[in-house]
């Protein structure tokens, strides 16, 4: 087991203030640290910007726990350490016979810190990464486990937990049979055009985004179409609302293939291949959610800051997601656009940003990703979630003593 002080989050933006870092090879190593520590908080992969999974005291850095993968067939799920990041166990996933319903454009993220934080790929019919836990594995403040399912009363204020509700060592997911899938490119599509038909753009494929830096076009679309089962291929058309299919880029060390070709569904969901790092942390990130039927509304807006935003941006990423019933998750209640900025790493001035954006988009409903940059607080967070009480309850109930309290749940969510 390592102990370290003075680390860093991915981007190099965020240093812990926790006063030790342990990196525990066992869940029974987990557990005696827990029972010890008067306040302890898990840490996955370090891919959040801002301070969510910091924590005076301890932190659990639990990508060193074995993933000790259980796949059951009968049942369909399968079962790993929490710490386990996406793209080190698909492949075994997909040799087992099956696959996830949605993987995040990053494949290097561990499952337990982006389901706790609502982390989600792309697509109007699929859910958050969240939406495929069956169940999970969670230390209350004793380091004793309990295992959380979808037959607990308190699943739906649980699964989305931020951290606050214990380590969660093993989680437990929904797979279905493998399959496969093509990425094909199009572009551009003039704004108001893209606009007019967004929701549309964002149902030509099983999983869609688009790109934009907020000119006069969204200058990418990007399909990802799944094969049926049984076939060699999928149609796809020639164009999209006018945009051509632009020339087919095969992967490389620094994205997926996107030309045409049919590869495996952990090879085609994510944007960047698992075998590389398809970066060196030299951005920061906010991301933002608006119920689907207010996208042109709030893309609108945000564009009408284009020359403020213009010279701190890399990229922005346009994704949508299907509704889920989590309490706490940014697509709680109904389909979401989210408008996904990989800032350049300038966090001084994206800081200084965000409170005009986000009023901006506060009258279509904006909600933050729980992992990324954001100006909002208590006040304005509560007023977002209508189970935010239910969760400051769960909260209370499972963790009295506030073993599993941190800065950012009292601040933010008042917990």
């Amino acid at each position: 087991m390592r102990s370290t002080t003075s680390e860093l989050n991915w981007s190099g933006t965020v240093t812990y203030t926790a006063e030790r870092v342990f990196r525990p090879s066992s869940i029974d190593e987990a557990a005696e640290i827990v029972a010890r520590s008067p306040r302890v908080h898990g840490l996955g992969t370090r891919h959040s910007f801002n301070d969510v999974a910091d924590s005076p005291g301890v932190l659990l850095d639990l990508t060193g726990i074995p993933t000790d993968l259980e796949v059951d067939r009968d049942r369909r799920t399968v079962t790993m350490g929490a710490g386990t990041r996406y793209g080190a166990v698909a492949p075994e996933i997909d040799r087992a016979g099956f696959g996830l319903h949605n993987t995040g454009s990053l494949p290097h993220i561990s499952l337990g810190g982006a389901i706790a934080t609502g982390t989600h790929g792309s697509g109007t019919a699929l859910g958050s990464l969240s939406t495929a836990v069956r169940s999970f594995e969670v230390l209350g403040p004793d380091g004793a486990g309990r295992t959380i399912g979808r037959d607990d009363p308190a699943f739906d204020g649980s699964v989305l937990h931020l951290g606050l509700l214990g380590i969660v060592t093993r989680v437990t997911l929904d797979v279905e049979p493998t399959y496969r899938m093509r990425q094909d490119s199009y572009g551009p599509i003039p704004w108001d055009r893209f606009t007019a038909n967004v929701a549309e753009v964002h149902a030509a494929a099983a999983s869609v985004c688009s790109y934009t830096v907020f000119g006069d076009e969204v200058s990418e679309v990007l399909l990802k179409s799944r094969v049926p089962d049984g076939a060699d291929d999928v149609a796809v058309p020639d164009e999209l609302f006018g945009a051509p299919k632009l020339p087919g880029s095969p992967g490389d060390g620094h994205h997926t293939a996107r030309d045409g070709s049919v590869g495996p569904w952990w090879d085609r969901l994510p944007h960047f291949p698992i075998e590389s790092v398809p970066s060196h942390g030299s951005e920061v990130q906010s991301e933002h959610f608006v119920p689907l039927r207010h996208a042109a509304g709030a893309l609108d807006a945000v564009r009408s800051m284009s020359e403020r935003i213009q010279p701190h941006l890399h990229v922005c990423e346009i994704r949508t997601m299907a509704a889920d019933p989590f309490w706490l998750s940014p697509s709680q209640g109904e389909d979401v656009l989210c408008i996904a900025f990989t800032w350049q790493k300038h966090p001084a001035e994206v800081a200084a940003l965000l409170p005009d954006l986000e009023a901006l988009l506060a009258p279509f409903g904006g909600r933050p990703h729980w992992g990324k940059m954001s100006s909002l607080d208590g006040t304005a967070i509560a007023g977002l979630y209508p189970r935010l009480a239910d969760f400051r309850a769960l909260v209370a109930a499972a963790d009295p003593d506030r073993t599993f309290a941190s800065a950012f749940g009292e601040r933010v969510l008042g917990t």
